[in-house]
């Protein structure tokens, strides 16, 4: 184990946008971090950015692709023999797909890196967190209003629609926030989805087949749209803010937004957190 840090933070997604802006923001306040990229130089990139900006020493890299639910476990593994203590969690890393892909096992990329990543590395965290109270874990997460097609999850008989498959993905995030923060209440350890807003990001760049598609996007609107260190904002509201002790909300900018129809279920709640369960080889 390592020696102890005041407040020690791991950020998924952390080499560029929001998860760049937030992790720049808490090495500023003097935060130890950690910092999850896919891709090893811009990863060392990043690191080495944020540290000289802010000067702060206490940064380490972990590489991972979160569509791996091998490579979650080996990063789970890591972040616990260097991190002795962890206060937060931020799951940030997201993606979309243009055309419906894979993982290695077997699992849709958008429902793997958006929904089923975050859950399996927050439980394989959560021990740590737990012993490190007060902690907090914060879900990004979108604006949606649609529904989770359980019969379908894996978009085996639909035709594959991009913004739908990262939709539901993140609508499954959002059920287990709800279904973990009850499960939390007690512990010192609170959890919350947060929607930054709509800002200039990398989403769905990782496939090349629809950079055409974002390029065009940033060109039409990209000038008016929030930095990533304006939308990260918001999220450092929740994380600094002492006023703001909230468990199992949907947010943004520290205010609850409404939830789709189907999150408001407890019980779906839960028949989607035991699917995840099964599907991450926990039960």
């Amino acid at each position: 184990m390592s020696q102890q840090y005041p407040q020690t933070a791991l950020i998924t997604g952390a080499n560029s946008g929001l998860g760049y802006a937030i992790a720049q923001a808490l090495a500023q306040a003097g935060w130890r971090i950690g910092l999850v990229a896919r891709d090893p130089r811009r990863g060392q990139m990043a690191l080495e950015r944020i540290s000289a900006a802010t000067g702060n020493g206490a940064l380490a890299l972990f590489i991972a692709d979160l569509a791996s639910q091998a490579q979650v476990r080996a990063l789970a593994e890591s972040v616990l023999d260097r991190f002795a203590a962890l206060h937060l969690l931020v799951n940030n890393a997201a993606t979309a797909f243009r055309q419906r892909r894979l993982s290695p096992e077997g699992i849709e990329c958008a429902l793997a890196v958006n929904h089923l990543a975050p859950f399996l590395l927050t439980l394989l965290l959560l021990d740590r967190l737990k012993a490190s109270a007060p902690a907090q874990i914060i879900n990004i997460g979108t604006r949606i209003d649609t529904a989770l097609d359980l019969a379908d999850w894996n978009w085996e008989q639909r035709p594959y629609r991009m913004l739908a498959a990262y939709g539901q993905a993140k609508l499954g995030m959002l059920h287990v926030t709800f279904e973990l923060a009850r499960r939390l209440e007690g512990t010192g350890v609170r959890v919350n989805c947060v929607f930054p807003g709509v800002f200039r990001s990398n989403l769905g760049r990782t496939d090349g087949a629809q950079g055409f598609f974002w390029r065009a996007v940033d060109r039409l609107i990209g000038w008016a749209l929030p930095t990533p260190g304006q939308a990260a904002r918001g999220v450092m509201r929740l994380i600094l803010d002492p006023a703001l002790q909230i468990n199992g909300a949907y947010l943004e900018n520290g205010r609850p937004i409404p939830a789709p129809v189907q999150a408001r279920d407890p019980q779906m709640n839960q028949r989607i957190w035991e699917l995840s369960l099964r599907l991450t080889g926990l039960q």
